[in-house]
């Protein structure tokens, strides 16, 4: 791994490329200081640029860089095993009672030193910037203990320096209850909200708040406690939603002004307008929609007829999404969901940023921006939807440095 001070410069003025908005046209990108200064058709440079340090694109296709605005990327071991058995016809109790499941990830993860997690944890990130990323969301929720969720948030702090990558950190503290706390899940909420959040707020690891509200979770009543502890801190939440049930919660997250909710297969038309109010974004995760074999496709046509924003993300887990590449993601979004190309890269672009309350600087190219956004060596915008295993990255410019 090449140090961040290490990756060169990209201001100067880049050409030959052709934005995927038009890409029928020549475009220049002006960067100074390492953001955006102009953008736009060639044809239209102000002379006043035309002197800048050359960068020549070679005709490749320009986005913004891409955002993961889901992963669960700090963890210990895998679950390889667990896949197996559920293909040999192993039902979930079965996993759980030969060690699998969340249980097993919470046992590595609390095994493992912060220096073992940074190295996992860094091998799958290459691989997701290798993709085009230039922002990313990681959660915590594999540690359930503050000196174990601790260690999960300080390694995503660190992969963010290290990387030269925008993290975003949420602390997914009630995302299952932890073996110690079996049967009394009040009690560890309470220690979820009057002693790991806010302790963990004090020391600056804490982006945002998610909950994993579900039956086999964590209830309505239980969320909100954890959202009003957010709020008394100034947190913004997330949720994780109506994924295998409809429970409300997607219309709880949006009463508290939630930045998305995710999964939302089981989405309820209430939910849908709850979320349109609020400017929720609806977080679409198709690698474990996949990987579960699910059948109940999220309510795609009554969102986009609602206009609330759809976005995509890889949902990195090393349970029911172990996916390392966002533009699989994207495709998937459209074979499996049925959005448009457009839809889709938007997904991954201008909605995921918003989804991390990114919008001012990630997910668009545009003057006063940081430079963030990827050549790709494609004609059109749609190769980026219908390729699955290809690698089309040319260069990545990622927060104002040419990282590839």
């Amino acid at each position: 791994m090449k140090p961040v001070n290490e990756f060169p410069s990209a201001d100067g003025l880049w050409t030959g490329i052709r934005l995927a908005a038009d890409a029928g046209v020549e475009a220049a990108i002006v960067v100074e200081q390492g953001a955006v200064r102009w953008v736009g058709a060639r044809s239209a440079l102000p002379a006043g640029f035309a002197g800048l340090a050359p960068h020549d694109g070679g005709g490749a296709l320009v986005t913004p860089g891409l955002v993961d605005c889901h992963t669960h990327l700090v963890y210990g071991g895998q679950r390889a095993n667990e896949f197996a058995m559920r293909l040999a016809g192993a039902t979930y109790e079965e996993v759980a009672k030969a060690g699998g499941g969340i249980v097993s990830s919470v046992r590595a993860t609390r095994e493992a030193d912060e220096d073992t997690l940074f190295a996992q944890a860094s091998a799958r990130l290459e691989q997701l910037l290798a993709d085009g990323v230039c922002a990313i969301e990681i959660k915590s929720g594999y540690g359930l203990s503050l000196e174990h969720e601790r260690k999960q948030l300080r390694v995503a702090r660190r992969l963010g320096e290290a990387y030269g990558v925008t993290v975003r950190t949420t602390f997914l503290g009630a995302h299952a209850l932890p073996p110690e706390y079996a049967g009394r899940s009040g009690e560890y909420i309470d220690l979820v909200c009057k002693e790991m959040l806010p302790a963990l707020a004090a020391e600056g690891l804490v982006d945002a708040v998610d909950v994993f509200c579900e039956r086999i979770a964590f209830s309505l009543a239980e969320t909100e406690q954890v959202f009003k502890a957010a709020k008394a801190l100034g947190l913004p939440v997330k949720l994780h939603a109506e994924q295998l049930s409809d429970m409300g919660g997607a219309a709880l997250a949006a009463r508290y002004g939630a930045l998305s909710c995710d999964h939302i297969e089981h989405l309820s038309a209430e939910g849908i307008e709850a979320m349109r109010k609020s400017g929720t974004v609806a977080v679409l995760l198709p690698g474990a929609y996949y990987t579960l074999r699910d059948t109940h496709l999220p309510p795609i046509a009554a969102l986009r007829a609602a206009g609330v924003p759809m976005a995509v993300s890889t949902d990195h887990n090393p349970g029911t999404s172990p996916a390392l590449s966002l533009l699989l993601m994207v495709n998937m979004a459209c074979t499996l969901f049925c959005l448009t190309v457009p839809e889709a890269l938007d997904g991954v672009t201008v909605h995921a940023a918003r989804a991390l309350g990114l919008q001012d600087t990630h997910g668009a190219i545009a003057p006063g921006m940081p430079a963030n956004f990827v050549l790709w060596n494609v004609r059109e915008a749609a190769e980026l939807a219908y390729w699955f295993g290809q690698q089309p990255v040319r260069a990545v410019v990622r927060q104002g440095r040419i990282a590839i």
